[in-house]
């Protein structure tokens, strides 16, 4: 499986160089003097979002990263040369914390944002700086600085508009293959989706947004039952969830629901107080009385609720309403960073969550 959303890298600026000590001998300049250059500055070390890449693979091949030295200075005042500068490319959704301290250095959103993690070492002053009417021949100069070194801790949070969570085969990928062109791999067992998947939806009046199906949790995934609850931190920016629960699973959808509401209390509080829209899902094979249920733990809890059966169509276009509507509320809040947009000739890791940007059927196809 080759979704990696996490990384630790060390980071080690440039070393400035050192100032340069000399004397000026010139056939014609009588009086000389000390003409010593500066050292060059080191090359300092940044983070770049890059719309490129969707995981943290590629830093599983090279965790040291170091800018270039500063050259020393030299004679005839000649400075020394800048140690080249390392730009490190992260996709867009990237935090990047100091390890030891947990110092929040970066949190990348945009395509292009470029932070400096990691400044390199100022070059010394050569001799010539330090002349004065008193000291005119001084023989010393200023050494260079170091750079400054750092490990990292770096955490991929996808952005989407709209998470799907849930539990097993609660049909999260049977419903975002219908409004998106994603195509994540459906089956009757449990934990077919091992990855995150995204995908693009079009609403009415050409309006997007992005949709992020995350793998399903069970009871105890904060303990790390099942497969745990590490992909949460996906759904993290979403500006709204929607929670599918099977209607057809058992005579108890409203104690399923409770189980993964207990589990997002348990990893975070701000994500157990998002916008939510409660979906009972496979509407068309529900047993009699489970959507009253449902639609009773919805309103108690003060969540908007929804039926679907995503294999018949019934009530997705309606979803998809709905989505929108909450989508653009809760964005225009400022709760959720605008969607992520990929070319299409961007190319897919393999493993990688997949971005669809061929647009969602429309309604009279639904």
């Amino acid at each position: 499986m080759h979704f990696i959303d996490q990384a630790t890298i060390r980071v080690k600026a440039g070393d400035g160089g050192r100032g340069c000590v000399a004397f000026r001998r010139e056939k014609f300049v009588p009086k000389g003097g000390p003409s010593g250059g500066d050292g060059g500055n080191g090359g300092s070390v940044w983070v770049v979002a890059s719309k490129r890449l969707n995981t943290l693979y590629h830093l599983q091949f090279q965790r040291e990263w170091k800018g270039g030295r500063g050259e020393h200075g030299m004679g005839s005042n000649c400075s020394g040369q800048h140690g080249e500068d390392v730009s490190i490319e992260l996709p867009i959704g990237s935090v990047v914390r100091d390890k030891t301290s947990g110092e929040l250095i970066a949190d990348l959103t945009h395509d292009g944002e470029r932070v400096l993690i990691a400044k390199g070492g100022r070059g010394g002053w050569g001799n010539q700086h330090f002349a004065t009417a008193t000291r005119q021949a001084p023989r010393f100069a200023q050494p260079g600085e170091e750079g400054e070194a750092r490990e990292l801790f770096i955490e991929l949070k996808l952005i989407a508009d709209v998470g799907l969570i849930g539990l097993p085969n609660a049909g999260k990928s049977t419903l975002i293959s219908v409004i998106s062109a994603a195509k994540p791999k459906i089956a009757d067992y449990p934990f077919t989706t091992l990855v995150p998947n995204l995908g693009v939806v079009s609403a009415d009046g050409g309006e997007t947004f992005v949709v992020a199906d995350i793998p399903g949790l069970i009871e105890g995934a904060h303990e790390g039952h099942g497969l745990g609850d590490q992909f949460l931190r996906h759904v993290e920016r979403c500006s709204v969830l929607v929670h599918l629960v099977d209607l057809s699973a058992n005579e108890q959808p409203d104690a399923d629901a409770a189980v993964i509401a207990r589990e997002l209390a348990a990893y975070s509080r701000t994500l157990a107080e998002k916008p939510r829209i409660v979906v009972g899902s496979k509407l068309d094979s529900a047993i009699e009385g489970n959507s009253e249920k449902l639609r009773a733990y919805a309103a108690k809890q003060g969540y908007e609720y929804a039926e679907i059966s995503a294999v018949v169509g019934d009530g997705v276009k309606e979803l998809v309403r709905l989505l929108a509507r909450f989508v653009r509320e809760n964005r225009d809040a400022g709760q959720a960073p605008p969607p992520v947009r990929l070319d299409a000739g961007d190319t897919e890791e393999a493993g990688a969550p997949v971005v669809h940007l061929s647009p969602a059927p429309q309604d009279d196809e639904l």
